[in-house]
């Protein structure tokens, strides 16, 4: 019987008219012999990646810093702390805080606002997808 398990993910698109626009994507999880000897657990197929970094950006941050940008390249982001709002050039905004993730692949097209939406600095792990 398979397994139900997915990850949900934001994923932040271009469509051909350059609009940034958000869709839901969900990433599934297989029960595999990942690390024997350890037991079998819930892994997701193996995605090609370049580099990561984390990001750290101060409360307040994007409001007036930043107008709307491209991602520089495909990246897959896990939130770790703060929130922030994410604002499609479609004019749809969501929310992420800790524990969120976000398919960043507006690379072309208007892009996107991101601004630090809490009382605390927000800090991420931005993975370069190849």
């Amino acid at each position: 019987m398979p397994d139900a398990r997915t990850l949900n993910v934001a994923r932040l698109l271009a469509d051909p008219n350059g609009e940034s626009r958000f869709e839901a994507a969900a990433i599934p999880f297989q029960l595999k012999e990942f690390a024997p000897p350890a037991a079998p657990f819930h892994v997701t197929d193996l995605q090609t990646a370049v580099g990561y970094v984390v990001i750290d950006l101060a409360v307040g941050w994007g409001k007036a810093d930043t107008g709307p940008h491209p991602a520089p390249a495909p990246h897959m982001v896990f939130i770790l702390s703060g929130r922030l709002r994410v604002t499609a050039s479609s004019g749809e905004a969501r929310e992420f805080g800790a524990g969120d993730s976000v398919a960043l692949e507006d690379t072309s097209g208007k892009g996107h606002i991101t601004e630090v939406i809490s009382d605390t600095p927000a800090r991420a792990v931005m993975i370069r997808l190849a």
